[in-house]
Order: C-alpha cells, then structure tokens, then sequence
C-alpha cells in the first residue's frame, strides 16, 4: 500500500508519525510549501511533491490534512482517480459538498474514511462500550468539554478565518458532536451560543452547545480557544438511570499553574490532547483504516458518521448566529 500525505502541517505531521507504524510505504508529501514537504519527507524516506495532482499516480491511499476549505476538491479528485481517501475532519464545509464527496467515492468504488480520532482515544471508547452494554442504564445526560489555546500559526492562519475553517464551533466542537451522537444517538435539535459569534474579533472564543437526541438524551457541549498554549484539556460525564461515568484529562494533577510562555517558543500551532497509553490514539486510527483498506476490515467511524457530524456543526453555527434553536432534518441516503 503506497500512501501520499497532502499537507505538511500539524496533521500531517502527526499522521505521518501514524503510518510509519504500519506495513504501508509513505511515498511523499504533497504541499504548496515546498520546503515543508521536503521537510516532512524527508524524515520518513519519502519524496516532496508540490501538488494532490503532482502525487496521485505515484499512490494508492491519499491522506488529506489540509485545511478543511480545500477537502472538498482534494476528496473528488482523489475519487476520480480512484485512490483510496483518507480525510481528516471535519468533512467539509457544507453539508451539500459532504454529499457530493461521498457519492464520489461510491461511484469510484473507493473508500472515504473520516478521521475523527476521538473515537479511537481508549478513555472515550471505554466509555461508550460501557454505555452500549448497559452499565449505566439509559444514558440521559452527557457533558463533554474539550479545550486549547488559539490555533497559532506565523503566517496566514487559516483556523481563524471563519469561511475556511468554519471557526470553534466546526473545527473543534465537532469532535464531541460526533462523540455525543456515537453514544447517545441521532440528534433532532442543536442550541447555541459562542463568543465567536457574539463578539467577533475577540481575543479568546468559547462556546457552548445543548443537543437534544432523539432518544430524549440531552448532551451539554462546550469547548475554547482561549487556555495558555500549549495546555489542553479534555473531559466527559455520562449520567444514566443506573450511573455515572465520569474522566477528566487533568484529573491527575493535585496542583496546576498555567501561565503565558515568554516568546513564541516550541508551541505547536493548535492544540493536542494527550492520552496515557502506550500508543498515540492517533496510531489506532491509522492502524485502523489500513487494515480496512488492506483486509476489508469494519472501521468505528463512517463517511456518513462524518457527514452527521458536520451537519450537527453546522447547525450550532447557525443558531449562535440567529440565537435559536435548529431542528435537524433526517440526512437522506446518500446515492452514487
């Protein structure tokens, strides 16, 4: 299997790291920045390549980390040259290019795998396998809490530009939506508020979310930019009528001072929570999906898992702008 990386940032980096860790041979990396992909390359014996295109005939596998504007175009010009395609999240921008981009793939025959990693985080996995063989009983109430520093980068900082990357509440809210539909299941309403949207250009952002699941639980969402980098923080509660879960990443720590560095330093441009095993819960995920690309293996997260998730996001967006409650209309089958 021959796997070509687009994009030689943060993600990119980290996958890489990923896939040196299975049998599969990473042939390049292809970035708009030469320098950075020759860079990232150059580590795991692999080529630097300018372009998706400049790249394509030469893999199997092509693993989009590019910032989430341009997955839409990569995903359908990887399907129609019918590579295998590995997204990062979210899956779009739209939920109308999601669709489009998962009747590509359908129509190429190939698989579209959406790398929403916080499935794979051992914590969060055990949590749900509990709830699904009813340890706690009916699940009723999730509060799911994630977050970082501002996402940071020396020159154009696509994290902060709401039309690219469809700020906090697509970009890093959407990991404990998909979470909270994982465990609780579909979600009918989604209610709103950030400060992003409340008072653009401020310095920080936090946002806060309530999702009423069609099975009458109710998941409390909440997420920030605004942590001293290079802190992340971490959390889940799930209350059933026969108990309770609870995990706190900075549970551990009796005391924490958290201060602003001096400098710029060695911070990395966003925020990554940890996990306390052996394996980067990243490494699971891209174990995972070449063993469903190689042996046909089932993987825990769909392309359609990915698209609710983005249709879940974008719904939190619209009702912090308009400060209303959105009602989520069933996603019909998506058709080649």
């Amino acid at each position: 299997m021959r796997v070509g990386i687009i994009g030689a940032g943060f993600m990119g980096t980290t996958h890489a790291a990923a896939w040196a860790e299975t049998a599969a041979t990473l042939v390049g990396v292809a970035d708009s920045d030469a320098d950075a992909a020759a860079g990232l390359a150059t580590r795991y014996h692999a080529r630097g390549y300018p372009s998706l295109q400049a790249i394509l005939a030469e893999v199997d596998v092509v693993d989009i980390c590019t910032p989430t504007h341009l997955h839409y175009e990569m995903v359908l010009a990887a399907a129609a040259a019918g590579r295998q395609v590995i997204c990062e999240k979210p899956l779009a921008r739209t939920v109308a290019q999601g669709q489009a981009m998962i009747a590509a793939c359908r129509q190429a025959g190939v698989r579209l795998l959406i790398a929403h990693v916080v499935r794979f985080f051992p914590e969060y996995a055990l949590a749900r396998s509990l709830v699904v063989a009813g340890q706690i009983g009916r699940p009723a109430v999730l509060r799911l809490a994630r977050g970082g520093h501002r996402p940071q980068k020396a020159v154009g900082n696509w994290f902060l530009d709401v039309e690219k990357s469809g700020g906090l509440l697509l970009d890093l809210m959407i990991h404990d939506f998909d979470y909270a539909r994982w465990v609780a299941g579909e979600v009918e309403t989604v209610f709103a508020r950030s400060i992003g949207h409340s008072r653009p250009g401020a310095p920080v952002d936090y946002g806060l979310a309530i999702l009423r699941h069609r099975g009458g639980a109710l998941s409390h969402v909440a997420a920030a930019w605004a942590y001293p980098p290079p802190t992340f923080r971490t959390g889940l509660e799930i209350a059933g009528d026969g108990g309770l879960i609870e995990f706190e990443s900075a549970a551990m720590a009796p005391i924490e001072l958290l201060l602003r560095p001096d400098g710029a330093g060695s911070t990395p441009d966003v925020g990554k929570p940890s996990s306390p095993v052996h394996e980067s819960p990243y490494t699971t995920e891209i174990k995972e999906f070449y063993a469903a690309l190689a042996h046909g293996h089932p993987v825990r997260v769909t392309a359609e898992d990915g698209l609710a998730a983005l249709q879940i996001a974008l719904a939190a967006a619209e009702s912090a702008h308009t400060g209303q409650a959105v009602r989520l209309a069933p996603l019909p089958e998506v058709q080649p």
